[in-house]
């Protein structure tokens, strides 16, 4: 016959067999949670195409572009003092330097190619490059009045874009999926926007342009 310590011997060993087993389960478990709780602790980076803050902000123009001008000062040879507009091959025309280019660079570093330039003259290595005033194209097309290219000075909302072109279409436009078509990078990103909101005043934020972008104004009922 089974003694009461023989039985409570057995289960001892029950309980320590099963306790071995369960143990890379409870640690696989815990990693499992450690790794979700990392995974939601990480900043969600905005989807292509999302609206988020930066959008709903004038974007400051740091890049020169043809059409910009420049005030360009020698604080050390005032007699070089000039004021260029960027020429339409990217380039402005220099006293003693001639022509040197411009566009696609930030001020800060335009500085510092005329400085290089500018060194055997210089007795004092300093220049300074400000932004006297910038233009920026942007392009309206689809159920506007008047759909071209609209060159702007000033920070420009999709809504004022459309206004330049002469407005809605209002026979045919769709008023709630305008786009807004943008070069990021190597890709294209669509911002899905709806005036009417905004037309109405339930929206407050509005949406402002960068660059080369394109607004387009669809039809009601289009497929596109």
């Amino acid at each position: 016959m089974r003694t009461d310590s023989n039985v409570e011997a057995g289960r001892t060993n029950w309980r320590e067999r099963n306790w071995r087993n369960a143990i890379p389960l409870i640690k696989w478990g815990t990693a499992l949670w450690l790794l979700a709780l990392a995974a939601g602790c990480q900043t969600q980076a905005p989807a292509p195409g999302a609206i988020t803050e930066q959008t709903t902000v004038p974007t400051a123009i740091v890049t020169l572009r043809e059409g910009d001008v420049l005030k360009i000062s020698f604080p050390g040879s005032p007699s070089l003092d000039t004021t260029q507009q960027i020429r339409r091959d990217g380039k402005i025309t220099l006293p003693l330097v001639n022509e040197v280019q411009a566009a696609g660079m930030s001020t800060e570093t335009l500085q510092q190619n005329l400085i290089k330039l500018y060194a055997p003259q210089l007795a004092t290595k300093e220049v300074v490059v400000t932004m006297a005033s910038s233009t920026f194209p942007v392009f309206v097309t689809g159920s506007v009045i008047r759909p071209g290219k609209i060159v702007s000075d000033h920070p420009l909302t999709a809504l004022d874009a459309i206004m330049e072109a002469g407005g809605f279409d209002y026979t045919k436009a769709n008023l709630k999926a305008v786009r807004v078509i943008r070069h990021e990078g190597d890709r294209a990103a669509n911002y899905t926007l709806n005036l009417k909101l905004v037309l109405e005043g339930k929206a407050s934020k509005q949406f402002y342009l960068q660059p080369s972008d394109i607004v387009f104004v669809p039809e009601r009922f289009s497929w596109f």
